[in-house]
């Protein structure tokens, strides 16, 4: 028994040998790989700059040879670009009349009045946060006032009319609809019935709740919105909607027009992008805006709070798409405004200006 331990011993030694062997010439092999394929990444570093300089100079070559092209073409075929060009123009300037036309026919273009002045206002109440909107559904016939406190929330309260959300206690006589998701800032708008709001957690996700039958009916993205506010006095509002004499409209802004304000049309039945425009008013300094007939009135403000004014107006079927308007002063009162919109049906702006709930009636003029 003794002899046969110690052979069993040896050879469990014999193993262990073997295998350190083996482990050691493994660690060699590899050491061995690992040189060659140092070496051949070497090889094609070396190759790389070769082919990267060959192909510059190939790329230099190719440009000195297309300014040759240019010149010997822009002599040879002068005549030729000229015609060419002077068709592209006429083929430009038809194009546009003929887009033109195909906006008036989409937006019923019966509108011929512009803002002239606002005459007056009146605090109906003071009631919620520093942000909020309040409004009348101007696609309905009934008097009910919906209020939407806060820049985050998904309550909605609706009254039955303004005297009943006038009353001193109002919060009881509210009628609460809980939204499935909150929205985002103080653009939202009612029409025909239904919430249109920008969803709060989404880049630029546009909900359309039936408010009767407490669903969402639809939702659509809004290309190219989200990114940055839409007034820079306004943050949390990215998006803005609205409604005049034509329906529903997006306004927001987008950094690749350096801030300046651009808006949408959508239709409210299909959620549908009809057009865009990109307007020559900037977002720097504005703290909200409105569309009233086919045009878009920025009011601005100073950083601090002051007198709101309009001072750009862009319509979308002008010629020249400005007016030269004075300035618009909002009568009466110091301070700044969450959200101003405008019900085509009153002919009146409902305005939240910190925690107050303003109307303003405006004064219209003939479009010239």
């Amino acid at each position: 028994p003794a002899t046969q331990d110690t052979f069993l011993v040896r050879r469990c030694i014999y193993r262990l040998e073997k295998c350190n062997q083996d482990i050691l010439d493994y660690v060699e092999e590899f050491r061995d790989f690992s040189k060659m394929v140092l070496s051949r990444l070497a090889q094609l570093n070396s190759y790389k700059a070769e082919v990267k300089s060959e192909v510059e100079n190939l790329l230099t070559r190719i440009e000195r040879a297309q300014r040759d092209i240019d010149y010997f073409g822009s002599v040879t075929h002068s005549n030729t670009c000229i015609e060419v060009h002077e068709d592209l123009v006429k083929q430009q300037l038809f194009e546009e009349a003929e887009t033109k036309k195909k906006l008036k026919l989409m937006l019923n273009a019966s509108c011929d009045h512009m803002l002239a002045g606002i005459k007056s206002l009146k605090i109906f109440k003071k009631t919620g946060d520093k942000h909020g909107s309040w409004m009348k559904d101007p696609g309905k016939k009934h008097a009910k006032i919906y209020l939407l406190s806060g820049s985050v929330n998904n309550v909605i309260l609706e009254f039955a009319n303004i005297m009943t959300f006038m009353e001193s206690n109002h919060m009881l006589k509210a009628h609460k609809v809980t939204l499935p998701f909150p929205w985002q800032g103080t653009g939202h708008i009612i029409y025909q019935g239904f919430l249109f709001y920008h969803r709060y957690g989404s880049l630029n996700e546009i909900i359309k709740f039936n408010i009767q039958k407490r669903n969402i009916a639809d939702q659509m993205l809004l290309p190219g919105a989200g990114r940055i506010p839409a007034y820079q006095l306004s943050p949390p509002t990215k998006i803005d909607l609205a409604v005049d004499e034509q329906g529903l409209w997006a306004i927001h802004a987008e950094p690749e027009t350096e801030g300046n304000i651009v808006i949408t049309k959508i239709n409210h039945i299909t959620m549908a992008v009809e057009h865009t425009w990109d307007t020559s008013c900037n977002s720097k300094d504005a703290e909200a805006a409105f569309m009233a007939c086919n045009t878009l009135y920025v009011v601005y403000n100073f950083p601090s709070g002051g007198t709101s004014r309009i001072q750009c107006v862009y319509d979308v079927l002008d010629a020249v798409n400005t007016y030269e308007i004075p300035v618009l002063h909002f009568p009466k009162r110091q301070g700044s405004h969450s959200t101003i919109h405008y019900n085509p049906k009153e002919k009146q702006l409902f305005a939240w200006g910190d925690g107050s709930q303003i109307i303003y009636k405006v004064h219209t003029k003939q479009k010239v």
